[in-house]
């Protein structure tokens, strides 16, 4: 009998520009007392005040948590939660980043199903009662969270992020606006961008790949390849803006029915424990993962090296695969990403933390999907490689 392979998403997506005016009308069809969780950028900006008068109009009343100031923590989930029961609240509506999204699924989950969020990693506990309903509204273009149902909350106590994937995690309704990327200052937008892609390309080469994900992954590195830098140099540029969103989103599909890798496996530590933001820490590792990795999936890599460099249809899928990884370490280059010394992290205190940061990275179980499966000490030496990496480049010309 052949292997099956199963495939989530959100029962609504709704994308484009002005796709943002939806969010009232599907509110009003899952809740009537929205908990929207968010920060004070996105209330300065004047999309909380924004969705807030939508849903009064339907008949929605609703509250804010702006809480949300670093990537999501327990606290954060404890302090929404608590609010979300002080108001009787019977839907949630997150409205920011991958941050606000994560929160927003953790409330979501322990608020229909009780008990601490880390319960629910590794499957401890299982969420057996359906989440209060969720709309997920990103104004990035990188994590795709709002089409996963995995979710990372930072245990506070041990500086450890949690790994949370289960079901009752996915959002009810994607809600994708590119109109709200556009606020995205540049190493935003390169920072998420390069998540985006690490979510492509891992969710490809990824051990537990199908052909659903396949399809995906591929659309949203073309899209991912051939419009990030547009949206960097030009952060109003909408028809660059709208791939990245889509592209995103495409990855987010992708990578949580295929699961990440290696990448992903090392970058959260990192984030654990010395506070990089997840897409810069993930930018600051993929190239040299990717070169690590290259032996075992040089085909599938070759497939990204043309989407860099169209004139690789007629070279070798060595070649290929060769670009892929050159390019990808130019495209970190042009977009001003920081290696783990130029982030600022003191040399001994990274070295002090690498032997459970590749501990804390293998018992994540990403780096078993990883095309070539890495050693406890293999990790070590990346982290090693990556503090001090050079993104710069002989030879290397295409963009």
């Amino acid at each position: 009998m052949g292997k099956f392979s199963v495939f989530r998403t959100p029962e609504t997506i709704i994308y484009g520009q002005h796709a943002f005016n939806e969010a009232a009308k599907e509110t009003f069809l899952r809740g009537k007392n929205a908990l929207i969780i968010s920060d004070h950028i996105m209330e300065s900006l004047g999309y909380v005040g924004q969705i807030r008068n939508n849903l009064n109009k339907t008949g929605v009343e609703s509250v804010a948590y702006l809480g949300v100031k670093t990537e999501p923590t327990d606290v954060y989930v404890e302090e929404a939660l608590n609010l979300l029961k002080h108001e009787n609240c019977d839907v949630v509506i997150s409205l920011g980043g991958g941050s606000c999204i994560d929160t927003a699924k953790a409330v979501a989950v322990v608020a229909a199903n009780g008990g601490y969020i880390g319960d629910y990693m590794g499957g401890k506990t299982w969420a057996n009662h359906k989440a209060v309903p969720h709309i997920a509204i990103p104004t990035t273009a990188g994590t795709g969270s709002e089409a996963t149902d995995a979710a990372i909350i930072t245990n506070t106590e041990n500086n450890v992020k949690m790994m949370i994937k289960q079901p009752a995690f996915m959002p009810d309704v994607a809600i994708v606006d590119p109109l709200l990327t556009i606020s995205s200052p540049k190493s935003v937008t390169a920072a998420t961008g390069v998540d985006a892609l690490s979510h492509a390309i891992e969710a490809y080469i990824s051990r537990r790949a199908h052909p659903m994900t396949d399809k995906l992954a591929l659309s949203a590195m073309e899209l991912i390849v051939g419009n990030l830098r547009a949206a960097y140099e030009d952060g109003k540029n909408l028809v660059a803006r709208e791939a990245m969103s889509l592209g995103a989103m495409q990855a987010g599909m992708a990578f949580s029915n295929a699961s990440v890798c290696l990448v992903h496996g090392m970058s959260r530590p990192i984030g654990a424990l010395f506070h990089v933001p997840h897409g810069f820490s993930n930018a600051m590792l993929l190239p040299a993962v990717l070169a690590f990795s290259k032996s075992n999936c040089i085909d599938r890599l070759a497939d990204l090296g043309r989407y860099f460099v169209r004139e690789a249809e007629t070279l070798s899928n060595e070649e290929a695969a060769e670009i892929a990884v050159t390019s990808v370490k130019k495209l970190c280059l042009d977009l001003s990403i920081p290696n783990l010394k130029g982030w600022g992290i003191e040399r001994q205190q990274f070295e002090n933390a690498i032997n459970k940061m590749a501990e804390d990275a293998l018992a994540s179980g990403s780096p078993q999907n990883n095309p070539r499966i890495p050693s406890k000490d293999e990790i070590k030496e990346l982290y090693r490689t990556c503090y001090n990496y050079n993104f710069a480049l002989d030879n290397v010309n295409n963009k």
